[in-house]
């Protein structure tokens, strides 16, 4: 399933890519802005593999925002306008939809962009996940952090605090969610949120659809509830 956000401050323009989102199966819609301001942090935190960018827009443009979230998730433009073509390609963008362009239009550069992200995904090596530790940059130091000790891991834009069992203040690491949850081990640790992977061997309470640790409260939203509830069938009495 290949997540994507679109932005567009263009209610209509907005909407009609969202109707071509959600009526093709192999795509979820992960937000939808017509403030690109807004949809920067969005992007930053969340697990996003392609942006639908529209390029003028007020406060931040669309080139501008290219260049925010460069390294990022893959970047299709959309605009009314053909002379900002060469400069999407400058960013590296896998194409450029030429407002108003149909829903045949859409979904083959959609699949340009999916075929690229599966060959990227093929090249890389692949990865020895570690089931006891990994190595974490924080601050000027790398530091040791065994699986046990993690409580839970709070994702904020573009850094994660990693909150340790037997210490008051977190871990902090320039990081994503994303690139963390790729190194945990996936039978010990369970995204629950956008923003939140919880360690399994530490949820004691769940209250109204909440993960109670101490005086924090993890909702478990719509997206993860299904595998949680695998989780605690798997564990029930």
């Amino acid at each position: 399933m290949t997540r994507i956000v679109a932005i567009d401050d263009e209610p209509l323009a907005l909407q009609l890519v969202k109707g071509y989102i959600e009526k093709t199966p192999t795509l979820e819609l992960a937000g939808a802005f017509d403030s690109p301001v807004d949809a920067v942090s969005f992007i930053q935190s969340a697990d996003v593999d392609l942006v639908l960018l529209d390029i003028q827009m007020p406060d931040l443009s669309g080139t501008e925002l290219a260049r925010v979230i460069a390294g990022g998730p893959k970047v299709i433009f959309t605009t009314a306008y053909e002379k900002y073509a060469l400069e999407g390609f400058r960013l590296d963008a896998v194409d450029y939809l030429l407002k108003p362009f149909s829903y045949a239009e859409f979904l083959k550069a959609v699949q340009k962009a999916e075929k690229l992200m599966g060959a990227e995904r093929r090249e890389l090596p692949a990865l020895e996940v570690n089931n006891d530790f990994l190595f974490i940059k924080s601050e000027s130091r790398i530091r040791r952090i065994n699986f046990s000790e993690i409580h839970y891991i709070e994702g904020l834009k573009d850094y994660v605090k990693i909150w340790l069992k037997d210490e008051k203040k977190p871990v902090l690491s320039l990081s994503t969610l994303k690139a963390l949850e790729s190194r945990l081990p996936g039978d010990r640790f369970m995204r629950v949120h956008r923003s939140f992977i919880v360690n399994l061997e530490t949820v004691k309470v769940i209250e109204r659809g909440r993960i109670v640790f101490g005086e924090v409260r993890i909702p478990v939203t719509e997206q993860y509830i299904e595998n949680f509830r695998k989780f605690l069938d798997r564990n029930f009495i």
